[in-house]
This record gives C-alpha cells, sequence and structure tokens, in this order.
C-alpha cells in the first residue's frame, strides 16, 4: 500500500476474536483507525504490544484499533495458540484473524509488526514495519486526531 490508499475492505477473515466481524464501512466516517499486523512466532510483535496497548487505551474515544494476526508458519494457523497469546498481551481489540493471507496479500505485508494508520476517510496516512518507531507512529496518530505536539 502506498500514502493516501484507500483501506481494503475487511472480509474474509477465518475468525474474528473480541468482536462480531468488522467491515470497512463500520469505520469509515467514524474515527481514524490503527491497524497493526502481528503474529504469534513473531518476539518483536509482542515486545510492541504494550505500546499498541496504551494507543488502544489512551485513544479509545478517537482512535479505532484492530489486530490482524498474519500466520508466518504452520505453527501460527493454531487458532487457540493465537487466542491464548492474544489474551496473554492483553489485546482486547478486534482481531481479524488471516489463516488464508487475504487482508495481508491486500495490504502487501512482508513482516511483522506492521502498523497501518488511516484518517477518518479511510486514506492511508502512515505505515511503519518493525518493533520500534513507536515514537514516530505517535506522532502521526496524533496528527490525523488533530492534537498538537506539546
Amino acid at each position: 500500500m502506498r500514502l493516501r490508499d484507500e483501506m481494503p475492505e475487511l472480509g474474509g477473515a477465518t475468525v474474528w476474536y473480541n468482536s462480531d466481524p468488522i467491515q470497512k464501512r463500520d469505520l469509515m466516517g467514524n474515527k481514524p483507525t490503527l491497524i497493526h499486523y502481528w503474529s504469534v512466532s513473531c518476539d518483536l510483535c509482542k515486545k510492541a504490544m504494550p505500546n499498541v496497548n496504551e494507543f488502544r487505551k489512551a485513544y479509545k474515544d478517537e482512535l479505532n484499533v484492530i489486530a490482524v494476526h498474519m500466520p508466518r508458519s504452520e505453527k501460527d494457523l493454531n487458532l487457540a495458540e493465537v487466542k491464548k497469546v492474544a489474551d496473554e498481551h492483553d489485546i482486547t481489540q478486534p482481531i481479524y484473524v488471516d489463516n488464508k493471507h487475504i487482508l495481508t496479500d491486500a495490504f502487501n505485508i512482508r513482516h511483522v509488526p506492521a502498523y497501518y494508520l488511516f484518517d477518518i476517510d479511510g486514506r492511508l496516512r502512515h505505515f511503519q514495519t518493525g518493533g520500534g518507531g513507536m515514537r514516530m507512529l505517535l506522532k502521526r496518530i496524533n496528527r490525523v486526531l488533530g492534537i498538537k505536539e506539546k
């Protein structure tokens, strides 16, 4: 995906955890959306999860946060393990489990963790991969929300 691209449709999940299925139209015009990709076999994802949880809590009224579990190996396809790791890491936001790589392919994801920030109209405003860079992500969230830096 490239900046200003439109958010892909959210259909095709193997299963949704923590939510009924969500569609793109449920998010548009509502508030900006952060979609973060993770995997049970990704240590960087687990280390970064407290930051994502902080964003979810701090911006609960201003920002939609959706997790997408992207399997990287056969072991990652185990739904019970996905749910277990999600619970262990306090992932309470909706989780789209993408065992068939439908959304992963739509986003053209190659590495996790990955973060995609969409504005209220569903246009991509920022994306990044890797376990670091949380300050940059926070700045971009604040910019999309119209919050001035201190």
